[in-house]
């Protein structure tokens, strides 16, 4: 095996084996190669840092949630220090996942990228983990990040409404995340659906020319779009939204 086989390889061995870190590894010396990636290994990549950096969201809810419990008790501020020490530790870890996964791209992707479905794959990933960063930052560094995001979806549905098909996966799985970042970074309810709403409806004009592959993939970020649509319109202020991290899923 070459080189890049070899990365290839040990991160769906990394993968089996659900140890992600590695796997993350693997990715990048594919990614730092200067080529343009496969769909395949793309799909690795997007995959390996979702799982990295989706338990580490998952810690920072909780702990955060803990933590606000703790604070309106009010009964013991050693428990309520510690809580926030160690969420503190948890946004010490998501910001380098962030900064890591956003370096490569920057670096080595986003540049590199041929094809259209590349370009939007990329730029949506840019923009997904700068909404990450804002979600759990403040003052002028969720600002920062929020704006960089803004930035990186915008150009991202550039590309995709140019080049796409509106019933394209990549696509609507931006929009969907474009939508989510709307609603809950930017706290626009009224672009979020409308965002969302046109995406669904041109999607759903277009359904009969839909290929067979990518069927089952559109309808299921459709109707992920129809339900942030439905919480979105009927329950002000919920957390609960649904969201399609990665078009492939």
């Amino acid at each position: 095996m070459d080189e890049r086989e070899e990365a290839v390889y040990m991160a769906k061995l990394a993968e089996q084996a659900e140890r992600y870190q590695e796997m993350v590894d693997a990715m990048k010396k594919v990614a730092q190669l200067g080529t343009e990636l496969t769909v395949d290994e793309r799909n690795l990549f997007s995959v390996a840092y979702k799982n990295v950096i989706g338990a580490r969201r998952a810690a920072w809810r909780i702990v955060s949630s803990i933590e606000h419990k703790e604070v309106e008790r009010n009964e013991n501020n050693a428990k309520i220090a510690k809580v926030k020490e160690y969420r503190v530790k948890i946004e010490e870890e998501l910001t380098e996942i962030c900064n890591d996964i956003l370096k490569v791209l920057d670096a080595h992707l986003i540049e590199k990228a041929v094809s259209s479905e590349s370009k939007v794959f990329y730029l949506k990933m840019k923009g997904d983990y700068l909404r990450y960063m804002a979600e759990f930052s403040t003052g002028d560094t969720r600002q920062e990040a929020a704006n960089k995001a803004l930035t990186a979806y915008k150009a991202a549905i550039d590309v995709g409404s140019n080049d796409m098909p509106p019933t394209n996966p990549i696509r609507l799985g931006l929009v969907l995340n474009f939508s989510v970042f709307y609603y809950e970074i930017m706290d626009n309810q009224d672009e979020a659906c409308s965002l969302a709403k046109k995406a669904f409806d041109d999607a759903i004009s277009d359904l009969d020319k839909l290929s067979d592959d990518s069927y089952k993939e559109t309808t299921l970020i459709l109707q992920l779009l129809r339900e942030n649509l439905s919480l979105w319109t009927s329950s002000k202020g919920e957390d609960d939204d649904k969201e399609e991290d990665e078009a492939d899923e």
